[in-house]
């Protein structure tokens, strides 16, 4: 995930714990995948209950990478019982919109989140591994925006990689570490999720601790408290206001924000008011980028309804178990042999054993 205050490209992460250990920090990591479930729920009701006319003006809103284009047949093998495999990256740009938002300063564009999303065949679990930002990984050869071929790179932090290559580098980059091959790709925008919170009204979170956050431009008391888009932008993005102040401290307070949200859309009478399914679908669909196979209305609908099987109940995240690099304490690379576990068990579509999901590096 990305620092709002770092470059892409690695510089300096805060100094890790003086005293030689870091607190574990344990929250529950389940239900993620409600936010995407949520997001094609919104679009499906929005496409089902409008005109023509509502139909395709948010249609034309989602923007499309060819990511089977991109990169070839040199990919994973698809297993016949690996079920749906899901990218989901939230991106941060730093242009337009973006720019205005706290952090904006910092320039480039980067990836702040990334999960692998795992639907098994016709069950009603799923999975979703959270890969830390900074996370060193082995990139694999890819397509500069000229068109030209960057060769292979070792130890490069993995949100740098959509920095420099966009995101079918990314896709390459995943498919490359875990083995897995994804069957589709969504991003999300940061400055149309803003755009998103503010259409609802804004979520409400209780925060555990007062945050002071200078960088991130947050400033929150102890107890329930009412988030704007900007804030809520804030709360998502900060990491110096909480835990030991690395990005894996952040990770909790994500996974808090998400279940918030989708409690608060549960709370809008949807099929109620056609008017606020509209906004918040156009919303939505503004803030995406998918694989050319979702790149619209029906696509995003079909899949949604692929899904309808999964029960959020039986869903949980995973943190990629990462340990704290040898060389740069400040970084996080795969902690084996539970990383290549985990990857295996997500491959085969086999049960994740409860030494997979252990990571040695918490920033609690």
């Amino acid at each position: 995930m990305t620092d709002l205050h770092t470059p892409a490209g690695g510089a300096p992460a805060p100094q890790p714990d003086p005293r030689g250990s870091r607190r574990r920090n344990t929250p529950k990591r389940r239900r993620p995948l409600r936010i995407v479930l949520l997001t094609l729920l919104v679009l499906l009701l929005a496409a089902g209950g409008g005109a023509y006319w509502m139909y395709s003006s948010i249609d034309g809103n989602i923007k499309a990478v060819d990511i089977e284009k991109a990169l070839g047949d040199d990919r994973p093998e698809k297993l016949p019982t690996s079920g749906q495999n899901l990218l989901v990256l939230g991106s941060d740009s730093r242009a337009g919109a973006n720019g205005d938002l706290a952090g904006g300063k910092v320039g480039g564009g980067r990836s702040d989140t990334a999960l692998v999303v795992h639907v098994p065949e016709g069950r009603t679990e799923a999975v979703a591994v959270s890969i830390p930002r900074d996370t060193l990984v082995t990139r694999p050869e890819c397509v500069r925006g000229d068109g030209s071929a960057a060769p292979s790179a070792q130890r490069v932090m993995f949100n740098s990689v959509y920095a420099q290559f966009g995101p079918a580098c990314v896709v390459k980059t995943v498919e490359s570490m875990s083995g897995v091959r994804l069957d589709h790709f969504l991003e999300i925008d940061f400055a149309g999720f803003k755009d998103l919170v503010d259409t609802i009204g804004g979520v409400t979170v209780d925060v555990k601790e007062p945050i002071d956050d200078k960088q991130s431009g947050l400033h929150l008391e102890a107890g329930p408290q009412r988030l704007d888009g900007t804030q809520s932008l804030a709360f998502v993005r900060t990491r110096h206001g909480v835990g030991d102040g690395s990005d894996l401290g952040r990770i909790s307070l994500q996974q808090q924000f998400l279940i918030a949200l989708l409690s608060e859309v549960k709370k809008q009478d949807l099929l109620g008011s056609p008017a606020k399914s509209y906004k918040i679908a156009d919303s939505a669909t503004k803030a995406l980028t998918t694989d050319s196979a979702l790149a619209s209305l029906t696509a995003l609908s079909e899949f949604g309804r692929s899904l309808n099987g999964v029960d959020p109940q039986n869903m949980e995240t995973i943190m990629l178990p990462v340990a704290y690099d040898k060389k740069d304490p400040n970084r996080v690379v795969p902690a084996e042999p539970n990383a290549t576990q985990l990857w295996k068990a997500i491959r085969e579509d086999a049960e994740i054993p409860a030494s997979a999901k252990k990571s040695p590096a918490t920033g609690g």
